[in-house]
């Protein structure tokens, strides 16, 4: 059996924004503004959404995330506001029939042969076509997506470290992540709608040269309670005095003295 797309479970849409993401920048500094995915099931509820835009060219998914994440927009676009079957599979928003599975439209540009570029086509996580007509991005502050899907989170690897700690503070358990190679958007918003599993993706040429990540960010996908967990754990180990920025204690520096606030 399929799995189902996380994003039609039950949310939270109680959740207080502001002091959520107040408590997130205490901890990490981000400097990105964290937003929202929501998918929706038709086109009429994206477009009620409050001060939603709408494109009025054609767009990689990736350029319409950052214009949530670096222009602090509300966007809401169709598989038709989509370029090409690459972005709108990752959403279930078109394709994922045969002819996007060979992969063909990918083969000589990124992967030596047909069958190397197919076998990267099924290994990327996607949301099943057919549940949604539409999707929307939004700033987490606004909260004008109640709830979203996902949270999105843009961070320096120093920072996405801490973050991750944070989600391992309580409940532990080993967290893993894939890479697609391009297409990376598989990686993390791909993933995590279809899993519901907090998802880390090296943003890939696409995402950098399209929607302008920096060179030095990552991102992680994760459900609204997922990001509150990871606050939390944040917090604890911030109070344990292991936080960011972290400070550099030396290569040469006898480690018994730090290791041994840490650990007393």
């Amino acid at each position: 059996m399929t799995p189902q797309p996380a994003s039609i479970r039950p949310g939270d849409d109680n959740i207080d924004w502001a002091d959520t993401l107040a408590r997130l920048d205490q901890v990490l500094r981000i400097r990105t503004t964290p937003i929202g995915m929501k998918m929706f099931e038709t086109v009429e509820d994206m477009e009620a959404v409050a001060k939603i835009r709408r494109p009025s060219d054609i767009h990689t998914a990736d350029q319409i995330v950052s214009m949530a994440a670096r222009l602090n927009w509300t966007v809401g676009i169709t598989g038709e506001d989509l370029v090409g079957t690459q972005c709108q599979s990752v959403l279930g928003l078109g394709a994922q029939d045969e002819e996007w599975y060979s992969g063909r439209h990918m083969a000589g540009v990124w992967f030596e042969t047909e069958g190397d570029a197919a076998l990267h086509q099924a290994a990327m996580d996607v949301v099943p076509v057919g549940t949604y007509q539409a999707m929307a991005v939004s700033p987490l502050a606004t909260g004008r997506l109640a709830p979203p899907d996902i949270c999105m989170v843009y961070a320096t690897p120093g920072q996405m470290i801490i973050l991750i700690n944070g989600l391992q503070w309580s409940g532990y358990r080993k967290l893993e992540f894939g890479c697609v190679g391009e297409s990376a958007c598989a990686d993390s918003w791909g993933r995590a709608l279809h899993t519901g599993e907090p998802s880390l993706s090296l943003p890939c040429y696409a995402e950098r040269r399209y929607g302008g990540v920096p060179d030095d960010e990552l991102l992680i996908a994760m459900k609204p309670g997922h990001l509150l967990q990871a606050i939390a754990g944040m917090e604890a180990l911030s109070r344990n005095g292991l936080r960011y920025p972290i400070a550099p204690y030396g290569i040469q520096t006898d480690a018994r003295a730090g290791l041994g606030v840490s650990y007393s």
